[in-house]
Parts: C-alpha cells; structure tokens; sequence
C-alpha cells in the first residue's frame, strides 16, 4: 500500500447505460487524487515553481474490473519514479481492496517547450507524501 490515498464515491453521472463508470472518468479520478497528493505535499501554491511548471505528458490506464454508480473507492497515489526533470504517478483505484484501474500520469517540468530540472525541495516534499515515516 501506498504512503497516500483518499476516498472517491462514484456518482450518477459517472456511469453510462449499463451502470458500471465510463472509461474516461478514471482519469478524472486520477486528477482528483493527483490533486490531493500534491495538496498534502503542500506544494499547490505561488512558492513552488516546479508545480506551476510541471504538465502531463503521458496518461495510461489498465482496466481491471468496473466500479459501478455509489461505490466507494480508494485511491492510493505513489511515485514509481522521479528523475531529472519528469517523474510519474501511479493512482490505484481500488474498491474494497481490489484494483480496478490503475493510471499513470507522466509530468514534466517544462519552461517555453523545454524541459527543466525538477528542485531538490521539490523532491524530497513529493517523496516524504509518498512514503511517509
């Protein structure tokens, strides 16, 4: 399990004829919990560079099973990787312990179509949400 996660409940909205989520809003889902990761890592604000600078290059998603209209998910956010000026994030979307889709979101730091190295500080506040102590 991962050092970060938080709650999803699926709305009505969310689901197509068949009543289970349309493949698309996974990748909201993600967003959201991409969000709050980078919230608790207190990095969503002016002071923080490379936040303001990092953009989504690469967006996958595997489908395991479907989550359906009122179910509860949890989605655990972890950094598989960090490098020099990208690093990626994994959300697994669970329900009740069970993966159903897990998306990887791949950021670079980018000024004027150039990529950036990501600061020390920035790393180490994405890492200690990540794994916590």
């Amino acid at each position: 399990m991962s050092g970060f996660s938080c709650p999803l409940r699926v709305r009505w909205g969310e689901v197509d004829a068949q009543g289970v989520v349309f493949n698309p809003n996974y990748f909201a889902y993600a967003d959201v919990a991409a969000t709050e990761f980078f919230r608790a890592a207190g990095v969503l604000t002016d002071d923080h560079p490379d936040m303001a600078q990092s953009y989504v290059v690469d967006a996958r998603a595997s489908f395991r099973s479907s989550a359906r209209f009122d179910d509860l998910l949890d989605m655990e956010v972890s950094l598989p990787r960090i490098g020099r000026s990208s690093y990626e994030l994994r959300v697994d979307i669970r329900r009740d312990g069970q993966i159903l889709t897990d998306v990887s979101l791949t950021y670079v730091r980018a000024l004027e179509g150039r990529s950036e190295p990501l600061s020390d500080a920035y790393r180490a506040m994405l890492a200690r949400v990540a794994a916590p102590d």
